[in-house]
């Protein structure tokens, strides 16, 4: 009788036993296959500024080019500037570039890339200041963040660009070259063809929502040919209708 109440004891055990081994197994492998698969972070990108990619009229910022870019190469975006800032001017704001970095980003985590955008509102400065302060801003962000990649997007333009625009746009590149940061050029491009009405605002100088989508479409486009654009293993972006 013993013998018998011993052996049903030790099954009862193994059954209840097996369960909660079996759960345990099935715990670990889905543990080691969730671990398996490396989670890809999206490239975080720092896009500063003025109107032109923090939104002006009808254009909000989330749909600039700026947040066009983004979305292309599926990016992570921050943006920061403000409407009239520059590398000198400091806009509605009260703000330069440098200010407005040291205000809104410099407190974050290391971003991939910190794209400057700027100039248009500059062209009445002097060049050598803003050649100046394009250096002092790129020597404060690679102070702040040594890994981080740096690209200088110059003056945009999208009717024709006065003197003073090539000027600024000069002393940008100057200064990106002096840094060793590359530069892009907007005011090599064409913006407008026979559809003035459908890329410009009625202000004359912003783009409209189709403007940005065109210059979205150019920086993705110079940033993959310059080897900047860091998506080779970003996630597809969620393309939407292109505006009309």
């Amino acid at each position: 009788m013993k013998a018998r109440r011993s052996l049903r004891a030790a099954v009862a055990a193994v059954l209840v036993t097996c369960p909660l081994i079996t759960g345990c197994a099935d715990a670990v492998s889905e543990t080691a296959q969730h671990q398996a698969v490396p989670q890809v972070r999206p490239p975080v990108v720092m896009f500063l500024g003025d109107s032109f990619t923090v939104g002006s009229g009808p254009v909000a910022e989330w749909d600039t080019y700026a947040a066009g870019t983004a979305r292309s190469l599926g990016w992570q975006l921050i943006t920061a500037g403000g409407a009239g800032t520059g590398y000198i001017a400091r806009g509605r704001i009260g703000r330069t570039f440098e200010q407005s970095f040291a205000r809104q980003l410099a407190w974050r985590p290391a971003p991939d890339l910190v794209v400057v955008s700027g100039g248009h509102n500059d062209r009445r400065a002097r060049p050598a200041g803003v050649r100046e302060a394009v250096l002092r801003l790129v020597g404060n962000v690679r102070e702040r963040w040594p890994l981080a990649r740096i690209v200088l997007v110059g003056p945009i333009w999208i009717d024709t660009a006065p003197k003073e625009a090539y000027r600024t746009r000069d002393a940008i590149a100057s200064a990106a070259w002096l840094a060793g940061v590359p530069f892009l050029d907007p005011l090599t491009q064409r913006w407008i063809r026979d559809d003035r009405t459908r890329v410009l605002l009625s202000d004359g100088t912003h783009p409209t929502l189709y403007g940005h989508l065109r210059l979205a479409r150019w920086l993705v486009g110079t940033l993959r040919a310059r080897g900047l654009a860091g998506d080779a293993a970003a996630p597809p972006a969620l393309v939407g209708p292109e505006p009309s």
